[in-house]
């Protein structure tokens, strides 16, 4: 299988990196507001949305800091993953995920097909790839196969790439704090600046 180069597909995404105290956030360098607000799917609660993709380095990175956040996300606010689906190989990784999501195995393959595909050098990016990876934590080949380009999951994609077209994201990660602002990164900071954002639209309200 050919390999994908994950610097070119994940270029756009900004390198934020050091530390910094709250103090020091501001606009249009450590985060972006956005120009086109979304809505929150949860009203009343402060959203915080990560866009991702398995084969994007840097999502690889941040993902540890953003595993450790979720250990102490606060009670108001709701956290959603959405894989891009920016590109055709982008979207293959979204469906799965999206079918990962309905078969109710997402909890235990999200870390390992990340895992398995920067640690162990795993070339996991098209359907017939995908659907071994998930046949070895109980999913039939071919019920995934049958769920991948299933209407239920093309809407989910297509849902994907219109928020990804509202916050205006040209890569992965992206992290989208109550449809206001986005946050780019792949090290602690990222966190850091999502809680300043949330704190903001604490006060805010």
């Amino acid at each position: 299988m050919k390999k994908f180069v994950f610097g070119g597909l994940c270029a756009a995404m900004m390198a934020i990196s050091g530390t910094a105290m709250a103090a020091d956030f501001v606009a249009g360098k450590d985060y972006t507001v956005v120009a086109n607000p979304g809505k929150v799917a949860v009203p009343g609660k402060i959203e915080v949305r990560e866009f991702f993709w398995y084969g994007c380095p840097h999502c690889f990175k941040l993902e540890p800091y953003m595993q450790t956040w979720l250990k102490q996300i606060p009670k108001d606010v709701n956290f959603l993953r959405t894989p891009a689906a920016m590109n055709k190989v982008w979207e293959q990784g979204a469906r799965a995920y999206y079918v990962s999501e309905a078969l109710g195995v997402r909890k235990k393959t999200h870390l390992p097909l990340f895992h398995a595909i920067h640690d162990q050098g795993q070339q996991i990016f098209d359907q017939a790839s995908l659907a071994k990876f998930y046949a070895g934590y109980g999913v039939p080949e071919q019920k995934f196969n049958s769920m991948f380009n299933s209407f239920p999951i093309t809407a989910k994609i297509a849902e994907s790439n219109k928020l990804a077209q509202q916050y205006q994201l040209t890569g992965v990660p992206a992290v989208v704090v109550n449809g206001k602002y986005v946050v780019q990164g792949e090290d602690g900071k990222v966190t850091q600046v999502i809680n300043y954002l949330i704190e903001k639209e604490r006060k805010g309200k």
